[in-house]
């Protein structure tokens, strides 16, 4: 099995379970060893007081494309901490796109960073996580 078949058999996997990415709204646009790129359509039930994307849904679509990015390699693997800088709003109707890339990884340990941007390009948000690989896979694969 090739590393981009099994990002692609793992995040299948792990998609097939996911309710909390898909209640969001979420889609999985592209994903590859320690990559994946999520969207998302900002709409009604995602605006907060201000009428602009409620920062939870922002850091709930970039922790997705996180778990999604360290989990590609079918091992599997949770958050030990993650941040965000929030730089712009998203706006209603437009689809916000996370991209998270590998910075970082060793033995059970990584550093994922992941950039969301709006339909315009701008960077809406600024997302730093780190990962812990734990016991088991995200599909059955003998080594």
């Amino acid at each position: 099995m090739t590393p981009q078949e099994r990002a692609e058999k793992s995040a299948k996997a792990m998609w097939s379970t996911d309710s909390a990415s898909k209640w969001l709204g979420a889609r999985i646009d592209a994903v590859g060893p320690g990559t994946a790129t999520l969207s998302m359509q900002v709409a009604e039930h995602h605006l907060n007081g201000h009428r602009i994307c409620h920062g939870g849904y922002i850091f709930t679509l970039a922790d997705s494309a996180f778990a999604f990015a360290c989990n590609s390699y079918n091992q599997v693997t949770v958050a030990q901490e993650n941040s965000i800088t929030f730089l712009a709003p998203g706006q209603p109707g437009e689809r916000l796109t996370a991209t998270a890339v590998e910075s970082a990884r060793t033995g059970r340990s990584g550093v994922y960073d992941v950039t969301v941007t709006g339909e315009d390009g701008r960077k809406v948000a600024l997302f730093r996580g780190l990962s812990r690989t734990i016991k088991g896979q995200n599909f059955e694969e003998t080594p």
